[in-house]
């Protein structure tokens, strides 16, 4: 992603905004009513409606909340929790602003909505009460949908929306880290701390979406919400995040109260007019040719793939096509939960066999740059255990880096590279291994 003038050029996934947090004016805008895929940021709303249900009463801190087999086999990023297992509310909000975990978002959705599909509804609905004309949710945790999409726009209002409506409930946005079952979890913002005034808000990434991030600045009497959506690495994003918030922090006013989702003042936020039909607004609403998304619900492999490999040249076929070729690999195709359509319906893509990557004899690079590898297993799943553990135990020498699978064959075996990427260079890459090793990980670093 390139930084300053022209980002877009470089990443035609990229979309950015800044927002002056106290007047609504739009400080930088790139492609910032595109649609875009959220990604993790969907459970900024996940949050939002939390905080709601606690304003009201409905729950509290110490509500338990079950997790259902649907719950509980969510791909990771997530907590564990087993079947019939529960964790308070409190847990459920750290889960969700520090690991990001995806159990742990649809555990919260069922308590709250009855079942996930009905949550996104409301999920929908509170976002058109927001103003948040161009997203629609399908589901709580942000894996990947083709019906899920946003604009830096929309995740501008909702950012601002949890500073104003939930002043007490944000400060958990600024969790630098979560103990739970033993293990230390730490916050993907990997700003918190480092830049002056930064105090949340949410990571994102998938690999339709690239590396998002929303971020909240309050420095003495200024104060924006900036949004970075579709960065190449986690260290590109936040490179830029932090050119954004050093371009335009200081252009912010030192007047204005605020408070601009309750009176309204979001409207000048708006490029369309509210007046606008529907039919016309949709008309521009085409998403970007950034990966095939399919529709699969509840096919863990395929969904994991999807959301965390790297991009690969793939024709788009028709749903027939993939369930033959998912048939003859022994995969089948879940029937997607049905959910109201609130919005007027998008083209939906389907992944061919070579995009989901289930059994594949070539390699499949994840990331460019220096990337660091700490093992190589025949499940998928266990490779991301893998990496889920490092990452608790890897602290500091992990910070910025992204965890991803990369699936190989060797002597006729499917096996899995479990590596991390986004790092700076051949020395970061470097002392993050030696800084595994010393936790009794294996490590090397290499470059693609």
């Amino acid at each position: 992603m390139a930084l300053g003038s022209a980002p877009a050029a470089a990443n035609p996934k990229y979309s950015g905004i800044v927002i002056d947090a106290k007047t609504g004016k739009t400080l930088y805008a790139n492609d910032a009513d595109a649609p875009r895929y959220p990604a993790s940021l969907t459970k900024m709303m996940t949050l939002y409606l939390t905080f709601e249900a606690l304003e009201r009463g409905k729950i509290r801190l110490d509500t338990r909340i079950k997790f259902s087999a649907n719950a509980a086999k969510e791909p990771p990023t997530k907590l564990g929790v087993g079947v019939g297992k529960s964790i308070t509310v409190e847990q459920v909000i750290y889960a969700l602003v520090t690991k990001s975990a995806n159990d742990a978002s649809t555990a919260i959705a069922e308590h709250l909505g009855g079942s996930e599909s009905k949550f996104a509804s409301m999920m929908t609905a509170k976002a058109r009460a927001l103003g948040m004309s161009k997203t629609t949710f399908r589901n709580a945790h942000g894996l990947p949908n083709s019906g899920q999409v946003t604009t830096a726009r929309d995740m501008a209002k909702l950012g601002i929306a949890l500073r104003e409506h939930f002043p007490r409930q944000y400060k958990y946005f600024s969790t630098r880290s979560f103990k739970f079952g033993g293990s230390n979890m730490a916050n993907h913002n990997r700003l918190l701390g480092v830049v002056r005034g930064v105090d949340g808000i949410k990571t994102g990434y998938t690999r339709a979406s690239g590396f998002n991030l929303v971020s909240s600045v309050v420095d003495r009497d200024r104060s924006i919400v900036a949004v970075v959506m579709g960065g190449r690495t986690g260290a590109s994003r936040n490179a830029q995040m932090k050119d954004l918030i050093s371009r335009y922090l200081l252009k912010a006013s030192t007047r204005g109260g605020g408070n601009l989702i309750a009176r309204g003042a979001m409207a000048n936020m708006e490029v369309a007019s509210a007046a606008a039909p529907m039919e016309a607004a949709s008309a521009a609403f085409q998403l970007p040719k950034v990966g095939p998304v399919p529709e699969l619900r509840h096919d863990g492999d395929a969904r994991i793939a999807l959301a965390y490999a790297a991009p690969t040249p793939a024709p788009v076929v028709g749903r027939e096509a993939l369930a033959k070729s998912l048939q003859a690999q022994k995969m089948a195709i879940p029937v997607p939960t049905p959910a109201p359509v609130l919005v007027p319906p998008m083209p939906v893509e389907t992944a061919s066999a070579d995009a989901i990557d289930p059994v594949t004899t070539a390699s499949t690079a994840a990331m460019s740059g220096w990337m660091i590898q700490i093992g190589a297993m025949p499940d998928q799943n266990e490779a991301l255990k893998l990496l889920a553990r490092a990452q608790d135990q890897g602290g500091k020498a992990l910070r910025g880096a992204e965890p991803f699978t990369m699936a190989y064959a060797k002597n006729n075996e499917q096996l899995y590279r479990a590596r991390f990427g986004g790092f700076d260079g051949q020395s970061s890459a470097a002392s993050a291994c030696k800084a595994l090793e010393r936790k009794g990980f294996a490590c090397w670093a290499t470059a693609n």
